[in-house]
């Protein structure tokens, strides 16, 4: 009955109603138009404003560490396991669209981080909390539209999404050492747990001693490879783009999966638009001083998640001898790949990788649903007692349950959290527009941009005490 509703669902967002590629296509164009291609002709600065990033005060974490923080919870699943997905089910041409979303999803991804970072507020603990919830409520005034919000958020990156990485993890330890998957799933559930009861600052670090070393390895492997088989790559990239619109011997029908099974895998790696981000954003202390910093940086994040790790993983599945049947794989397809390559080794090196980039997801995601419990006023030991339960719960059983299940409820939850979330930012487009244009002003005035509430028009309010309104005060 559950699979069977959940299938529906995912039809009508995904399937033969497709609504979600639609939204996700125009909201790239909307706001890559809006802001006149940010991510292409100010590419540079994004790597500019990453310049001390790793400074924060006790209210947040530093833009290094949420740049990592978001970036752990993109790289996982999605980028080893979802490319391969991708690939066997919508073909090379995937690769195309994968390519397509994120570079529009670059834009989609700056706007919900400046807002993230725009309405975030200080919990108890006096630290910084944020996200699509929190904007909702405070910008767009509609406090039963972030209760739907947040809901969606706990059914995904409370429940399911953690799942998933934990199944792919446990596959893939199956796979390559034969070791039970009850088993896996309980030591990643130990795991995790003395990790996440530590808070936002906990994970932030972890993710910042983490992330970093596993994307360099990864990224110098697909190098390696690529070198390897460097006569193959013209010719790898013509089948990508024959395959993406439909010209080789398959067909038109080829077309539909590439389009579909792209954009769904590329949205699940780089997550933008689906309003995940923003709650990292809205945790760091930016360096400018600006919400629209952590808009830069975090439209890094979707430019190295999916244009960086999921092309290595392309490349290493299409230079490789293995047959792409048409049905569903997952890792062990990637697996299978690397294996080709560098013979047993590579079975090993995947199963490492895969299990160091799905944990750190596994450890952003738990942050990602803990911080909105703040609104439902269970931010106290009981609460957070009785949420860590359910989630340590889920991290087992996706361990243990079949690839199609795991997935069909992600996908689900992905979709309904990205519904509620593209319709809240594209309300709150003037708020963006104003914020941009004010960073850019004094960006070229001083080189230093330091928001204040008097120089912009913003849509209902912020938290008080956050951001200063009087030019008299200093700012945080």
């Amino acid at each position: 009955m559950v699979n069977e509703i959940v299938s529906a669902i995912n039809n009508i967002l995904w399937g033969q109603g497709q609504i979600l590629i639609y939204l996700l296509l125009f909201a790239g164009f909307w706001f890559s138009f809006k802001l006149r291609w940010i991510q292409i002709l100010q590419f540079k600065y994004m790597f500019t404003v990453m310049k001390g990033s790793t400074q924060s005060d006790k209210s947040g974490i530093s833009s290094f560490q949420a740049l990592c923080t978001g970036l752990s919870a993109r790289v996982g699943t999605g980028n080893l396991a979802g490319v391969a997905m991708a690939i066997s089910l919508g073909g090379s041409g995937a690769v195309f669209w994968m390519w397509v979303i994120a570079l529009l999803g670059m834009a989609t991804g700056f706007a919900e981080s400046v807002l993230g970072q725009l309405y975030k507020v200080r919990d108890e603990h006096k630290e910084f909390r944020g996200g699509p919830a929190y904007y909702i409520r405070a910008g767009l005034n509609k406090p039963w539209l972030a209760i739907l919000f947040s809901l969606c958020l706990f059914l995904g990156y409370g429940l399911t999404f953690s799942a998933m990485q934990a199944n792919t993890i446990a596959d893939a330890l199956n796979n390559t050492f034969t070791i039970p998957r009850e088993y896996s799933g309980v030591v990643i559930a130990v795991l995790a747990g003395s990790i996440v009861v530590g808070g936002m600052r906990s994970i932030a670090r972890f993710a910042e001693l983490i992330v970093p070393f596993m994307g360099l390895a990864f990224v110098g492997t697909a190098v390696v490879i690529t070198l390897m088989n460097i006569q193959l790559l013209p010719s790898m990239f013509v089948d990508i783009f024959y395959s993406a619109f439909g010209l080789n011997e398959a067909g038109a029908g080829a077309l539909g999966a590439a389009i579909k099974n792209g954009i769904q895998r590329g949205l699940y790696s780089n997550e933008a638009g689906a309003g995940s981000v923003p709650h990292a954003a809205a945790g760091a202390s930016p360096v400018p001083n600006h919400p629209v910093a952590q808009g830069y940086v975090q439209m890094l994040g979707v430019f190295l998640d999916t244009m960086v790790l999921c092309s290595c993983t392309a490349v290493v599945i299409l230079l490789s001898d293995i047959n792409i049947s048409g049905e569903m794989e997952g890792i062990r397809m990637t697996q299978n790949a690397m294996t080709s390559h560098f013979g047993s080794g590579g079975n090993y090196f995947v199963a490492a990788a895969i299990t160091l980039f799905a944990f750190t997801s596994v450890v952003a995601n738990y942050a990602y649903a803990e911080s909105n419990l703040h609104l439902f006023k269970l931010d106290n030991k009981v609460g957070r007692l009785f949420y860590t339960s359910i989630y340590l719960f889920m991290v087992f059983w996706g361990a243990t349950a079949s690839l199609k299940e795991v997935w069909g409820l992600a996908d689900m939850a992905l979709g309904l959290m990205t519904l509620v979330n593209i319709y809240a930012i594209i309300l709150l487009t003037p708020t963006v527009l104003n914020l941009t244009k004010d960073f850019r002003e004094k960006l070229k005035e001083n080189g230093k941009p330091t928001f204040l509430l008097d120089d912009v028009e913003i849509q209902g309010k912020t938290e008080p005490g956050v951001w200063t309104a009087n030019k008299a005060k200093e700012t945080l």
